[in-house]
């Protein structure tokens, strides 16, 4: 029989509105790898959907630093996608999420099981907590910066390499003209390598509460094994996932139960990036009111001219001239962007690339929009020349850059040819028509040509240096002579302005606005139908769209860098900095 009493009882609607909503832990797993950007295509989008996006994670974790809604952070520590600049940064941000009284705990199964974890373990001193496997090893052992030289292999192959340089610091081709170290290439690696030791050193010292000569002797013990760890104080506990994770979430619960009767929602878990993309407004149209924003400009990879040219598969990136120059055009005809933050992250390449960018970058600032510059893990050599049109520049103090020369060089592979029975021949017009030619040496008239670009284009970078840092040439070749420095000491030497990050640039752009907390927005923000639609004109910014290819050498771009062959172009770093 049906109960017409029950049926005409008042209807709740309790149970079909929202839950009560609990507090919220973010959550972010490094091993699954960093992507510097997102692609702009949608073949890359699909590709690396599952890639977490650097600045989401930043934006991220500083979003959840001023959400009453969030917590806790808990990090999976991993590094191998970093470099020491954008560890940096997500240290920052970890201090910002702290200093909101907020608990970070970072957690790992090892740090460094089979390789050196001097970077993730740098990374989670600035959690609140340290936690390792019970199985797991700490792998602090110093830092180490290694160059493979591939000399004596090419003379037995009857090799030859032709390097001109300004100056003795520019060492982009000593792997393939030396058997080892130059004394000057030995003298700039080693003054990386200890100020980034010394950044390492002091960062452990002050997180873990210990004296620096006590850290440095721990690191020349280094790797330890679990109880060795946190024995010494490294480690504030060793635990698997499960428990660290239960620590956790029952000390959120604890802490929202603030009756005692377990009447509090239960915390979850969202990952950090997800967090960021559900919470980040959508952009306003291009006309409406309202004060602005500060448009972020993000440049990657070697410089050359042309568009900006990505790899499908998310390999690599060149960093198209054209597509940044258009991103600076475009910026000064929008009338909701107030600054620019110019986010760069490269080895260098091409000098002419290289102006044309920093020529656009000094038009936007003198149009009244102010421009600051953001180094990533690399900007040196291009990468730095194309900072100089900035309204200011900041590095962070493991940043890489300078690199202010110039190289450029060819193989000579004419006799490896002759071994195996390759000839050629030729008909040419004009002294210096197969100047470049690989088969043979440059001529001496050739390297009076060679010689005079080398003197102009270093003449040239060193003058705009001088100019933009508001210093002599003089002071500008101390500097200079293509020596690479970190961050710190490229600010004690007056290259940077400030020590910092994303963060930073955008404090100081905002002061340069006078506008007050203008929103940070990647820009420009493409339709989709741009890469369809017929093109105006080359001031239509859809027409310098990035490009999706596989680069100049397709599958075999990495063993073409590793032969030395220059690539990207005369103001470039050396292809790979294995610093552990």
């Amino acid at each position: 029989m049906v109960d017409l009493a029950k049926i005409t009882e008042p209807l709740s609607l309790t149970r079909f509105g929202p839950r009560p909503r609990g507090p919220l832990v973010l959550e972010l797993d490094l091993t699954e790898g960093v992507a510097d950007e997102a692609p702009g295509d949608p073949i890359s989008q699909i590709v690396n959907r599952r890639r977490q996006h650097y600045l989401d994670i930043v934006e991220g974790i500083r979003r959840g630093a001023r959400d009453p809604g969030v917590a806790a952070l808990l990090v999976r520590v991993d590094a191998r996608s970093l470099g020491f600049a954008k560890v940096q940064e997500l240290r920052d941000c970890v201090a910002d999420f702290r200093a909101a009284g907020k608990t970070a705990v970072a957690w790992a199964d090892s740090f460094g099981e089979t390789g050196e974890g001097n970077l993730p373990y740098y990374l989670s001193c600035a959690f609140s907590r340290v936690v390792m496997a019970p199985t797991g090893v700490l792998g602090l052992t110093g830092l180490m910066m290694r160059v493979t030289f591939l000399k004596g292999a090419l003379d037995k192959l009857g090799v030859s390499y032709e390097v001109g340089r300004r100056h003795e610091y520019k060492n982009a081709l000593n792997s393939v003209t030396e058997t080892g170290f130059t004394e000057a290439q030995r003298e700039a690696s080693g003054r990386i390598v200890s100020s980034l030791g010394d950044q390492l050193v002091e960062a452990v010292s002050e997180a873990r509460g210990l004296p620096e000569e006590k850290v440095r002797e721990l690191v020349s013990r280094g790797p330890f094994m679990p109880k060795e760890a946190l024995d010494a104080g490294l480690v504030d506990g060793l635990a698997y996932r499960d428990e660290v994770y239960a620590d956790l979430l029952g000390e959120v619960r604890s802490q929202a139960d603030g009756a005692g009767d377990g009447s509090a929602p239960e915390p979850s878990l969202q990952f950090v990036t997800r967090y960021h993309r559900k919470h980040t407004p959508a952009p306003r149209p291009r006309a409406a009111g309202g004060p602005g924003y500060i448009a972020l400009i993000s440049a990657t990879g070697a410089i050359s001219l042309g568009r900006t040219r990505r790899s499908p598969l998310g390999g690599g990136t060149v960093m198209g001239s054209d597509t940044v120059t258009a991103a600076f055009r475009a910026a000064r005809k929008d009338p909701q962007v107030k600054a620019v933050v110019f986010r760069v992250d490269s080895q260098g390449g091409s000098p002419t690339a290289s102006d044309a960018i920093r020529r656009e970058s000094e038009l936007t600032s003198r149009a009244g929009i102010p421009v600051v510059s953001a180094m990533g893990d690399i900007a040196g050599s291009g990468g730095y020349y194309v900072t100089l049109g900035s309204d200011a520049v900041v590095a962070q103090p493991g940043t890489l850059t300078g690199s202010i020369g110039v190289i450029t060089g060819k193989p000579v592979l004419g006799g490896l040819l002759e071994r195996f029975g390759v000839t050629s021949d030729s008909v040419s017009t004009g002294e210096h028509a197969g100047m470049f030619d690989t088969r043979k040496p440059f001529t001496e008239s050739e390297w009076e040509r060679v010689n005079a670009l080398l003197d102009e284009i270093y003449e040239d970078f060193t003058g705009k240096v001088a100019e933009a840092r508001k210093m002599t040439r003089e002071q500008v070749h101390e500097v200079a002579r293509g020596r690479v420095w970190t961050g710190r000491d490229a600010k004690e030497r007056g290259l940077v302005d400030e020590l910092g990050g994303l963060e930073t640039a955008v404090r100081l752009a905002r002061e340069k606005a006078g506008a007050g907390p203008l929103p940070l927005r990647a820009f420009p923000r493409a339709h989709p139908l741009d890469r369809i639609r017929q093109h105006e004109s080359s001031e239509d910014m859809a027409a310098s769209q990035p490009q999706t290819v596989l680069g100049a050498w397709g599958p075999l771009q990495h063993a073409a860098v590793a032969m030395g062959l220059p690539a990207a172009g005369p103001l470039t770093m050396p292809d790979v900095w294995d610093i552990r």
